[in-house]
């Protein structure tokens, strides 16, 4: 079939951009619903079965903010998940960008932080436990950044609540910052008074799910999840309104062709990405646990397409074993080399620890620039201006016609385009790096063997597939659905399938952070034993999750 049927259309994607562009979406409020309505018909004119679900979520909405130094009002803006307060004041300490090195050598205790940088959940997480009672936040630039802090990945449960922050927290502009940063450099004395008022409570939000299956489906047809947030920080156009943009194009050019799908396709819009740490997409890996650890093949997140200037297509994040899915449609639409980047903890990325591989968030990107910001999405990224000025068509067409190439791979193959030799060899050199400083205090040879046995496994299974007739394609993606239901953790969590790990930053392959530890103590310590326990702990979750992969793909090569 000729590909131009797939080229996306811009002028429809421009007429979503326009209606995107008409309303503030804050998560869980009456304008936030009447466009998912929008959504809603469109997804239901292109003929997928719809339902818009209304579900329980903790969301934080920023509210009035006074930050006061000398008598002297700043401008300034709190964040989501910030404490809400009728006022602190306290003495300001500066603790450079916040890193835990930096917390440690600093007294906060009953203080406000003064931190270089866009808020974050880890500088709120840090400041919090350290007992200050508030941050001041120095923007980059002249711009206020709104940010949510919450470290509790989803809305929070009776456990892990007490992680919120416990700290007032506000942002500055850069020159504001720079001045109280001097100040406190010189060894100043500097009370700071803050205020906020913030939003946050238990509140219905709404969440689309719209689905077809292939034209010969079965019952429990295995499907594709593809979704983006639809709430914003003020219009938010280019973030998430160009990535609906793409959603829905790429939504009405594959279902005309839906005579090629092996599977079925479901699109999910979340709302309380925004304002409440990735709640929708939580709660629904929660809720819908079972089926999708049943039926879903695949993740593919989007996010903030179509950004002015946005010339970067080789930093989106996506695991080893989709690599190659991701470099071919790059590629392919710009001749740019894609450089395989890891996840990072974000995106509405919740459905690793179910064990889904997953693909992009965020897609094409600004280059670098002088200063140091914690996104390449646009000066504009979380501000008052991400307006429809700051959507190039072309880069729209663009980062949409690579989606749509990925989604109908995925839909399409005939056997599912896994490839764990590229995984194999990412786990055993993550493994080689930890045994040089594990040394004897640890026999890891179980793990090492696990990734030859799964390289070995993998490659004998990528050339039986190229000669697999259907009964046996059949038995084969069923096996590399299962194995992944063992290996994506492994690469991305903590190794609980069950709870969301923090959204705090994961070093990579966290689940073997146990045996890292051990490696990184010092010899000759009286804690050496302890660390060993949890460490042999952990070499054993990772060796069985190693073996009962294998055992799924040796299965069909019998």
């Amino acid at each position: 079939m000729s590909e131009t049927v797939f080229e996306p259309d811009k002028d429809q994607l421009m007429e979503h951009i326009r209606a995107f562009s008409r309303r503030v979406k804050l998560s869980g409020t009456p304008e936030e619903l009447e466009s998912f309505r929008y959504l809603q018909a469109q997804m239901e004119s292109y003929g997928y079965d719809v339902r818009l679900i209304q579900h329980d979520a903790y969301i934080s909405l920023p509210g009035k903010a006074r930050v006061i130094v000398d008598g002297r009002v700043l401008r300034c803006i709190t964040h989501s998940m910030s404490v809400s307060t009728p006022g602190v004041s306290a003495e300001l300490v500066y603790v450079g960008e916040g890193t835990a090195a930096e917390f440690r050598v600093a007294d906060v205790a009953g203080k406000v932080v003064l931190v270089d940088g866009i808020a974050t959940e880890e500088v709120a997480a840090l400041a919090s436990a350290a007992g200050g009672v508030g941050q001041l936040h120095v923007s980059p630039n002249e711009h206020l950044y709104e940010m949510c802090v919450s470290p509790v990945w989803g809305s929070p449960s009776q456990h892990t609540r007490s992680n919120l922050p416990s700290t007032v927290i506000c942002s500055v502009p850069n020159d504001e910052g720079a001045k109280l940063r001097t100040r406190c450099e010189r060894g100043e004395t500097v009370n700071v008074s803050m205020q906020a008022e913030v939003d946050t409570g238990w509140r219905k939000t709404p969440l689309l799910v719209a689905e077809l299956s292939s034209l010969a489906a079965e019952a429990g047809e295995p499907f594709v999840l593809f979704s983006g947030h639809h709430d914003t920080w003020h219009y938010g156009v280019m973030d998430n309104g160009g990535a609906n943009a793409t959603m829905l194009e790429a939504a009405r050019l594959l279902a005309a062709h839906r005579g090629e799908w092996r599977r079925g396709l479901r699109i999910c819009f979340w709302s309380g990405h925004s304002h409440g740490r990735y709640s929708g997409s939580a709660w629904y890996a929660d809720e819908y646990w079972t089926e999708l650890e049943q039926r879903c093949i695949a993740h593919v997140n989007v996010d903030s397409t179509g950004g002015e200037g946005a010339s970067v297509l080789t930093n989106s994040g996506v695991v080893d074993e989709l690599k190659a899915v991701a470099f071919a449609a790059v590629e392919a639409f710009t001749g740019q080399q894609h450089a395989g980047r890891r996840h990072g903890r974000s995106a509405d990325q919740s459905f690793w620890g179910i064990g889904i591989p997953s693909m992009f968030g965020s897609l094409s990107h600004q280059p670098p620039g002088p200063v140091k910001m914690l996104t390449a999405l646009g000066w504009w990224w979380h501000t008052p201006h991400d307006t429809i000025e700051h959507i190039d068509p072309k880069n729209l067409v663009r980062d949409t016609g690579i989606v749509i190439q990925v989604l109908r791979q995925l839909l399409t193959s005939r056997i599912l385009p896994y490839d764990y030799t590229a995984y194999a060899d990412a786990f055993a050199e993550e493994i080689a790096q930890i045994k040089q400083q594990l040394g004897v205090r640890l026999d890891i040879s179980s793990l090492e063997n696990g990734a030859s046995a799964l390289r070995n496994n993998a490659a004998s299974l990528l050339a039986a597939s190229k000669t697999a007739t259907d009964v046996d394609a059949s038995r084969i993606n069923a096996a590399l659905m299962r194995a992944s239901r063992r290996l994506v953790p492994l690469n991305y969590t903590t190794g609980e399938r069950f709870h969301h790990d923090s959204a705090l930053p994961h070093p990579a392959w966290p689940s073997l952070e146990g045996i890292r530890q051990l490696a990184r103590h010092p010899e000759g310590s009286t804690e050496l034993p302890f660390y060993a326990v949890h460490a042999r702990q952990t070499h054993n979750r990772i060796a069985h999750a190693l073996m009962e992969a294998n055992a799924e793909l040796e299965a069909v090569l019998i």
